[in-house]
């Protein structure tokens, strides 16, 4: 009996299915709580490769897999398929290949750098190509195509399982998460795009948040004088938690699943009703303090700011698509919802807040893409070659928005209405000027087809596992250290211990998928003798 293991990269963390070949059954699902690599989004995650090297990066990533593999429970002997997807920088960085090209827009930098971008066509590898991979020679890796730059197999995903490229309808399908793909389909062109929507959508970088998990607040609905929390139980479906005021923030009901943070969908559900109930107007939370939920977890006025950025970046995405395309958004018909955020979130409640374009007619909830297209591709190998006739047609119409000066207007008028509540005639006129698409209001509601009930929609005879700490865990000791605790109680994220002294020095452990990585460094500014470094402990 043959094993087959289906692989998501993602960008917040990396989810698992071990198939059973003759049958096509999804056995077991496993995901992480994290991604392996320092750093809270896709950038970071580059900069970390380029700043640390490659090596350093692909290592933590296969230590996360192989950690996979082993809790998929299958034996890692007979597994002949490994299929992944993601965007071309976790894929570049999984298959160790160059990723500089990722890192550098301009030619004439790359030149100077000696950057020869690598071939990110589809292919298929034998496992020892892969270093360190905890699979037999014989196992066959595949590797679905990138598109161009940072859109990859994972935006490929999205278009081909939501049934995009069959439909006649002006359609935008997004894949929701810290790093958003989008692509907008006008009669038969399609214009593809992908911005860092950062965190937030995921419930990372929120006081309380967490990725899509049991325990994670998913929604927040309006019931009788108060709000009812929905939580995701063992089995990641959304049920009636705890019924709460939103206002004091005490419980005025407990249900019976208890919450332990809140992930994406959730912090859209608490700014659509905050904003209802008038507790919320931008840039403001009424009460200093924050919205209090239950258990100590809360939604704060850094909070709001982080998910509006997010959300911000999504209109500034769409809008820069349109204007592409050479269309209003009026004309965008139809809205498909990829990804654990677009599954789980409420669409009515995003559609209000402008995360999908103010005047479609239809919304489809779709899943988890990603992760359906490498369970596919463990089924159909043959697949392989129809995404690289697909990748090939959409090179053409791909926008950079890094590059896009409109992006960039659009972007700006996003920040002054999330972070300093711009008026919206203020931002219709600056809209204007800049020679952006108008942006109606969303007026009624859509007509919203939830295809899944949860993101991932098998998870398999043996059930779902979590894997809390993920990757690597590191230790140094610094020579000159002072003992004085400052970088382990700077560390917004936890990921810093004194473990034990050894002679005069202290040995620090560092939990690599905790740290924010480049982006941060508060250990190594806060350090008063300048001797904590952040890269001895992975040289």
């Amino acid at each position: 009996m043959g094993y087959g293991i289906a692989l998501d990269l993602g960008t917040s963390g990396f989810r698992g299915q071990a198939i059973e070949l003759t049958s096509g059954e999804v056995l077991a699902t496993v995901i992480t709580s994290r991604h392996p690599v320092p750093g809270a989004n896709i950038m970071d995650h580059l900069n970390f490769a380029v700043d640390f090297g490659l090596d350093i990066a692909h290592d933590l990533v296969i230590s996360a897999i192989n950690q996979i593999i082993f809790n998929l429970g299958v034996p890692p002997e007979k597994v002949t398929r490994l299929a992944v997807c993601g965007n071309p920088i976790q894929l570049s960085i999984f298959e160790e290949i160059e990723i500089r090209d990722l890192a550098y827009a301009g030619e004439r930098k790359k030149k100077a750098l000696g950057v020869i971008p690598p071939n990110r066509d589809s292919k298929m590898l034998p496992a020892d190509r892969i270093r360190g991979l905890a699979l037999p020679t014989q196992t066959r890796v595949y590797i679905p195509p990138a598109v161009r730059h940072e859109i990859g197999a994972d935006a490929l995903a999205m278009m081909i399982l939501s049934g995009l490229l069959d439909k006649p309808e002006t359609a935008l399908v997004t894949d929701y998460g810290t790093n958003a793909e989008m692509a907008l389909k006008v009669g038969e062109v399609i214009y593809t795009g992908s911005c860092a929507a950062g965190p937030a959508l995921e419930g990372q970088h929120i006081t309380n948040g967490m990725l899509a998990a049991p325990g994670a607040i998913a929604d927040l609905r309006a019931e009788g004088t108060g709000h009812r929390l929905f939580i995701l139980d063992q089995n990641l479906i959304a049920k009636a938690g705890d019924l709460i005021d939103l206002a004091r923030g005490t419980v005025l009901e407990k249900g019976p699943l208890e919450a332990t943070g809140i992930t994406g969908t959730g912090v859209i559900a608490v700014i659509y009703e905050g904003m209802k109930a008038n507790l919320i107007r931008l840039p403001e939370i009424k009460i200093s303090s924050g919205l209090h939920l239950t258990n100590g977890i809360r939604f704060s006025k850094q909070d709001l700011g982080e998910a509006g950025k997010a959300i911000g970046a999504l209109r500034a995405g769409y809008l820069t698509l349109a204007k592409e395309a050479g269309i209003a958004l009026a004309e965008i018909e139809c809205a498909y919802m990829a990804g654990a955020s677009g599954t789980y979130v409420d669409a009515f409640k995003a559609y209000r807040i402008g995360m999908v374009p103010p005047a479609v007619q239809k919304i489809y909830q779709i899943g988890n893409t990603s992760l359906a297209l490498a369970r596919r591709l463990i089924k159909q190998p043959e697949l392989l070659g129809e995404l690289q006739d697909l990748a090939n047609k959409l090179r053409a119409r791909h926008c950079m928005f890094g590059m896009s000066k409109d992006f960039a207007n659009a972007y700006l008028l996003e920040l002054s209405f999330w972070g300093e509540g711009m008026p919206w005639k203020q931002y219709w006129k600056l809209g204007r000027t800049f020679k952006l698409p108008d942006l109606p209001l969303p007026e009624g509601s859509p007509d919203i087809h939830r295809i899944v009930t949860r993101d991932i929609d098998v998870i398999g005879t043996h059930g779902l596992q979590v894997i809390e700490q993920v990757g690597n865990i590191y230790h140094t000791s610094f020579s000159g250290c002072l003992d004085c605790g400052l970088c382990i109680s700077e560390c917004p994220e936890k990921a810093l211990e004194l473990k034990e002294s050894k002679g005069n020095q202290s040995v620090f452990s560092l939990r690599a998928d905790r740290c924010n990585g480049t982006a941060c460094l508060r250990c190594e500014r806060v350090c008063p003798e300048k001797v904590f470094s952040l890269k001895k402990f992975m040289v």
